[in-house]
């Protein structure tokens, strides 16, 4: 079986995560989301700052995040990133990630993807908009991360705690529990 692009999957889950944050109201953006001690301005300003990761873990230069983060800071970010995933030598540039281990771009992009995705269905809680995540996207995502990544960011103290979930829970509820979500 052929391993998922990663350009592909972060393209496929920042397309939505834009579409979510473009639907975002004015006054929706001090309103908590999943992430308790985050708002709908901080998890939009997270998402921001994180292009401005990938960029530099793609061998951008770092930028400052603009702050606030505006839906339009998202998607430039976004098109930056996904242009440079076309060089080759992008996704092979090493950087560290914020676990603090050494990771290739094409790495990075995996991980970024996973945190997008995620917080896409924090940022659609919080804001009262369709939930449901790209059920591909939630199976490469699965299977790419679980169970090592969640456990190794709740060392970090990045991951909350795990949430139960029946055994037959689906594939979304499964990646969202463990990511210590209430599915």
């Amino acid at each position: 079986m052929t391993e998922p692009n990663p350009a592909d999957l972060y393209r496929g889950a920042t397309t939505r995560a834009i579409e979510v944050a473009r639907a975002i109201r004015p006054a929706q953006l001090d309103d908590p989301t999943p992430c308790s001690e985050w708002s709908v301005q901080n998890l939009l300003d997270h998402l921001v700052a994180g292009t401005g990761y990938l960029g530099a873990a793609l061998g951008a230069d770092s930028t400052e995040a603009p702050s606030p983060g505006t839906v339009e800071d998202l998607a430039s970010g976004v098109a930056d990133c996904l242009d440079k995933m076309a060089d080759p030598a992008a996704l092979a540039h090493r950087s560290l990630s914020p676990l603090g281990f050494e990771w290739s771009g094409a790495e990075a992009t995996a991980g970024t993807f996973m945190d997008v995705l995620v917080h896409t269905w924090d940022l659609a809680t919080a804001t009262g908009q369709d939930r449901r995540l790209d059920p591909a996207l939630v199976q490469a995502c699965v299977a790419m991360f679980l169970p090592d990544m969640p456990e190794q960011g709740r060392a970090a103290g990045i991951v909350g705690p795990a949430v139960q979930v029946p055994i037959d829970a689906s594939p979304q509820d499964q990646l969202l529990a463990a990511m210590g979500r209430q599915p």
